[in-house]
């Protein structure tokens, strides 16, 4: 029988594929004697394989494995059979009993380390992929899935170096070296992952190639070299992936215009992307165009309805402007379902206030404003919410605490010494009064970046968002 050998692989290693390598020998049965119908036998499970049809391979193989145990190569075919199909819980029993019968064999190793890989057993994974490759360190395959194996494992180093070795063997495979460039890039090596790509034949016109010479540039500082890489990357393949990258490119630098035209059009063509969807609530909320970013953000908060983070998105589109959003009534019934979120509770009782100051919805907020001081006693912003309240209903002595509470863990806030001032002047103390207005004056010119702070604040929440 001719030596046959398989190749099961994907594209990109960094996407989770693996390759399945086996090269069957003869088949020669435990008592050593060759048998033609053995060799037949086998011969057409592997023509049935040729030809699509598994299950009547794996049909011939069991009934092989049965009538002559203890065949490497039928075991290893079985064993790689199974995991074609992605049937790992068959095929990792059958490889390791392939592996026992043939220990010196790299291919037997490397293929029971790729479907250790695929059941995220990443120790195991590595030390079968270790194995295969002391016993042929020339085989590209097994070094990109130790790489992989080893990333998986936390060795971030390591892999790096075995993605490396892998190129080695296979210097002009693009997609290899952008998984190598890629690690190198999120393990901090930035300038070694730009030599890595710069050896790259033809850049220009890979795609994932400009998306990652364009995250180079970026972390270099070079900004306008980084859109130019990265609308490279979107016109060459306008994924919903590398859209969001370009997008995501002019909303960190403050480029909002063209960030909402990318990202609309990465809704119109990715629906599902909620990644992009929330990208395109928040270059809305930074351009102060409030009543288009609540409802992405109700939307979003709506699909998820455990998600704290759209619920605090709402709540600050709606504490800015929360008598013309409907979205934010959103907030008050997440509230109500969420106890412990103090800053949800603050949003959903100025939203309240807000709106209307009936007796009712004032008793709502405050029994929401003392939820947010039982879940963080320490919130100067709930205790500042709590000192309007009173002070809305003439309780200027009651006020005062709360105040003072608000500005001992936020000293810098103008407006809870505004307020306080207020309450002095109320009970009669102008000294006081005088004392916080100056503190007042003080600290509303050190405000005038707040709203670049405030923006800076939610871009970093998407920035962080995988």
């Amino acid at each position: 029988m001719t030596n046959r050998k398989w190749l099961w692989r994907c594209k990109s290693v960094a996407s989770g594929c693996l390759a399945l390598v086996v090269l069957l020998l003869r088949v020669v049965p435990a008592d050593g004697q060759h048998n033609a119908t053995a060799e037949q036998e086998f011969q057409a499970a592997m023509n049935a394989q040729d030809h699509g049809d598994l299950h009547k391979a794996e049909s011939i193989l069991l009934a092989l494995r049965t009538k002559h145990p203890g065949i490497f190569a039928v075991d290893e075919s079985l064993g790689l059979l199974y995991g074609i199909q992605e049937k790992f819980e068959l095929a990792v029993p059958i490889l390791k009993v392939a592996v026992k019968e043939n220990p010196a064999s790299a291919i037997a190793h490397a293929n029971l380390g790729a479907a250790y890989l695929k059941q995220d057993k990443s120790t195991d994974a590595v030390h079968e992929l270790q194995a295969a490759e002391r016993l042929n360190p020339q085989d590209r395959d097994t070094e990109s899935n130790l790489g992989q194996a080893l990333l998986a494992a936390g060795q971030r180093v390591e892999a790096a170096k075995a993605y490396g070795r892998a190129v080695a063997l296979d210097p002009g495979n693009s997609d290899l070296r952008c998984d190598w460039a890629a690690l190198l890039l999120d393990n901090g090596d930035i300038d070694q992952a730009a030599k890595v790509l710069a050896a790259l034949d033809r850049a220009d016109t890979i795609p994932r190639a400009q998306a990652l010479l364009g995250e180079i540039a970026e972390r270099q500082g070079r900004f306008l070299n980084a859109v130019e890489h990265l609308q490279t990357a979107a016109k060459l393949d306008p994924s919903e992936a590398n859209l969001y990258l370009l997008g995501m490119e002019y909303l960190k630098h403050w480029t909002f215009q063209p960030a909402s035209q990318f990202f609309e059009y990465g809704i119109k063509r990715y629906p599902s992307s909620e990644r992009m969807r929330l990208a395109m609530g928040i270059t809305y909320y930074s351009m102060n165009q409030l009543a288009q970013a609540a409802p992405i953000f109700a939307q979003l908060l709506e699909t998820h309805p455990e998600n704290a983070s759209y619920a605090e998105l709402l709540g600050r589109s709606c504490t800015l402007t929360p008598d013309a959003i409907k979205e934010c009534e959103d907030l008050q019934r997440y509230a109500e379902a969420h106890p412990g979120n103090a800053d949800v509770d603050i949003y959903a009782a100025e939203t309240i206030l807000a709106r209307s100051n009936q007796a009712p919805n004032v008793e709502t907020a405050v029994k929401l404003l003392d939820a947010a001081i039982r879940a963080d006693p320490k919130s100067a912003e709930a205790h500042l919410q709590k000192g309007l309240v009173l002070q809305g209903g003439e309780k200027w002595q009651q006020s005062i605490s709360e105040l003072e509470t608000s500005i001992a863990y936020r000293p810098a806030s103008s407006k809870a010494h505004y307020r306080l001032a207020l309450a002095y002047s109320h009970v009669g103390n102008r000294e006081k009064a005088q004392e916080q207005i100056t503190l007042q004056k003080m600290y509303r010119e050190e405000e005038r970046n707040g709203v670049d702070a405030r923006l800076s604040e939610v871009q970093m929440f998407l920035v962080n968002t995988p």
